[in-house]
């Protein structure tokens, strides 16, 4: 089950179930009136299955798309793959030692990403700092997890990164990661009530420059030097989330050195058996 928010033609949000080429409106109720209350139900998708349906809407160009989070924070983990850890430690002759020691720790790095008026839904602009000369994508499996902590469902995050800010000195570290438009997540929360295995999770992320391909790669969870239960485990120590939260798992694809983004560049990020994820590079003047 595929469920997102988005904005109606009498510029509404809705709580929608994506199916094929439609969007199904689900009426909500005073028990469950939020995305946030589905996601919170002992079964999510029953509690979404419970809710009657308005009629279809056709998802066309003019679909505007919200991204699916209400009041949850959104934390990412780093360096849970291999090439991740080798793309740190090249940021910086400084920091290498740091992620390489955290790659083979029990204790993973986390760190907090974005407010939700940070996010970035499909479809929407996500920013490169103005302020940074070296700035990449971080295509990334999301884990939707309940204010329990149970992982719900999985969708689509796009940790937007300033290499050279966070290489300069790992203690620049926020101000790399967590500014205005840095988080892209969406299109939509895949509800599941099992996972399906780890290598059937895989990611590919393009990126385009008017209209050319300027690089593609891909990789697949089973890449993962963690698993997703671990992270959700150290992320939950001394750590309470009422309204559950957004866990970015971190990346196996990094850009050469030589790359960057530039302002127009369409990055999408294709997940299987979840969807795209796409945005468009915007840079503040």
């Amino acid at each position: 089950m595929n469920i997102t928010k988005i904005i109606d033609s009498s510029s509404q949000q809705r709580v929608v179930l994506v199916e094929s080429d439609q969007l199904i409106p689900l009426r909500m109720t005073e028990r469950i009136a939020t995305l946030s209350d589905i996601l919170a139900a002992d079964r999510p998708i029953a509690a979404a299955e419970s809710l009657s349906r308005g009629a279809p809407i056709a998802i066309n160009e003019q679909t505007q798309w919200l991204p699916p989070i209400d009041q949850q924070e959104v934390w990412a983990a780093g360096v849970t793959y291999r090439r991740s850890q080798t793309a740190r430690m090249e940021e910086s002759e400084a920091a290498a030692s740091c992620y390489d020691r955290v790659y083979q720790a029990d204790r993973p790095e986390l760190f907090f990403k974005a407010t939700p008026s940070r996010v970035s839904g499909h479809q929407q602009p996500l920013r490169i700092r103005a302020d940074a000369k070296w700035n990449v994508p971080e295509p990334e499996i999301a884990l939707v997890l309940s204010p329990k902590l149970q992982i719900v469902g999985l969708t689509i995050g796009n940790d937007m990164s300033s290499r050279d800010i966070e290489g300069e000195n790992p203690l620049y570290l926020p101000q790399a990661k967590c500014y205005d438009q840095c988080a892209g997540v969406g299109p939509w929360i895949k509800l599941y009530d099992q996972l399906p295995p780890a290598d059937q999770i895989t990611v590919d992320l393009t990126i385009r420059r008017d209209e050319r391909v300027v690089f593609n790669q891909s990789t697949s969870a089973a890449e993962m030097a963690r698993d997703f239960e671990d992270l959700v485990g150290w992320l939950g120590r001394d750590n309470t989330f009422a309204n559950g939260a957004f866990l970015m798992t971190g990346t196996g694809i990094v850009p050469t050195n030589e790359f960057t983004l530039h302002p127009g560049d369409v990055v999408d990020i294709c997940i299987a058996d979840i969807g795209t994820l796409s945005n468009t590079i915007v840079q503040k003047k």
